[in-house]
């Protein structure tokens, strides 16, 4: 079960550096994986990002002080990386929902936000469907965007809607949603609406990218989207890759394939429709 110990390491190294300057770069070194897919897989397992999970056990822990300590707001707010007292009361008080002040004054009510522990539990007991396919590298056309990692999961929906809504969806139907993280150590990635390229004119506003030569581990996915996409990714990190000891990740992409939702009575939300998620992996 490498990966959830190596998860489990990182969640570990958080809490031992919680009041010191962190970055999911240098907590992905620690654990010796790629940045890109630490931050994808601790989102999976736990439900939410690397820095929603830092930045809300700094705010308990911040709570806990200032109810049973004399210190001052300030230096606790300096403690847990905040430079100013207005974006500690405001990023506070969001959690919370009271203000460092009310709650040591008026001994208002704190949210806590306990240390996440890593279990494995035995279950399920069948295989995850999945296939190793050589690829040779081909070229997308696309309408691209960078995200943060932090938010992109709640944003790169409406992208797809502002997609679809625009007359961009003439040039591009939507075949592939693929996230590039070349470096795998950012805090972005840059996301594609694409479709393969056939060699026509590229209007303003669209990008070629060309994706390399790679194995990859394919997971078919069947049923309505996002609900089927998003079991399948998590099933992909919380079983198949705690199971898997041949191969590991190969590079910073992760590519969804989508059929052609007008085979399906209800598009995308038909329950037999078809979807695959792609992996570029290599042997250990």
């Amino acid at each position: 079960m490498e990966w959830m110990k190596v998860i489990g390491d990182s969640i570990q190294y958080i809490e031992n550096h919680i009041s010191d300057e962190l970055f999911v770069d240098d907590i992905a070194k620690h654990i010796g994986i790629s940045p890109f897919y630490y931050q994808k897989g601790f989102s999976m397992l736990c439900g939410f990002t690397v820095t929603e999970y830092i930045r809300n056990r700094r705010l308990a822990l911040a709570g806990n002080e200032i109810i049973g300590t004399d210190q001052k707001i300030i230096e606790i707010a300096m403690k847990y990386g905040y430079d100013s007292p207005d974006s500690f009361t405001k990023a506070f008080t969001r959690f919370h929902g009271s203000t460092p002040t009310a709650v040591r004054k008026d001994n208002a009510v704190l949210k806590s936000f306990a240390l996440l522990k890593i279990k494995v539990l035995l279950e399920g007991g069948y295989l995850m469907n999945y296939r190793i396919e050589k690829k040779e590298e081909f070229t997308v056309i696309a309408n691209a965007k960078t995200f943060a990692y932090e938010n992109a999961k709640e944003i790169i929906p409406q992208f797809w809607h502002e997609h679809y809504a625009s007359d961009k969806s003439q040039a591009v139907c939507g075949e592939f949603g693929i996230n590039i993280d070349e470096m795998m150590g950012m805090d972005t990635f840059e996301y594609l609406i694409a479709d393969t390229y056939r060699g026509q004119d590229v209007p303003d506003g669209f990008v070629l990218r060309t994706i390399p030569s790679f194995y990859w581990a394919v997971f078919p996915c069947r049923g309505a989207i996002p609900t089927a996409l998003q079991d399948v990714n998590t099933k992909i990190f919380t079983e198949w890759l705690p199971a898997i000891n041949e191969y590991e990740f190969a590079a910073g992409y992760c590519i969804e394939m989508y059929d052609d939702p007008q085979k399906y009575a209800k598009g995308t939300m038909d329950e037999n429709y078809y979807c695959e998620i792609w992996i570029p992996v290599k042997r250990k």
